[in-house]
């Protein structure tokens, strides 16, 4: 993937609140920039992206081996940071209505995150996608 880091939630076992927990880790690695451009102000801006789905896993390599995973669900989560912004979080439809029906939601009546409706922007290979930012 680049210069960009890939996590996973839910993996190798299913995990129902994987979209809240993602979500949850992506905003405490937003605060810890956000921390560390105060003592440094040359740090860059994560952009950070979130969808959600199925993938295929397993190890590739011959002489290094690596879990991997691939499939339409990463391509779609590597859109996701593509058209987010330096310090935001921006996830798919997909993890925003499982974000809203999540476990934390159903107990509260309401989802302990507030939402940024982005509208429908043009994603590469992808046509247009539905996109939120999270706080």
């Amino acid at each position: 993937m680049g210069d960009s880091y890939m996590a996973v939630s839910g993996l190798p076992t299913s995990n129902p609140n994987h979209a809240e927990e993602m979500v949850n880790a992506a905003i405490e690695i937003r605060e810890f920039m956000l921390n560390r451009k105060k003592t440094n102000p040359e740090t860059f801006e994560a952009r950070i992206g979130i969808h959600s789905g199925h993938v295929v896993a397993g190890i590739v390599g011959v002489k290094k081996f690596a879990y991997d995973i691939w499939g339409d669900t990463v391509n779609t989560a590597a859109r996701m940071e593509q058209n987010s912004e330096g310090g935001k979080i921006n996830i798919s439809q997909t993890t925003y209505e499982l974000l809203n029906r999540s476990s934390t939601s159903l107990r509260s009546g309401t989802s302990p995150f507030t939402f940024e409706y982005r509208g429908e922007i043009e994603a590469k290979n992808k046509g247009k996608l539905k996109m939120y930012f999270v706080e």
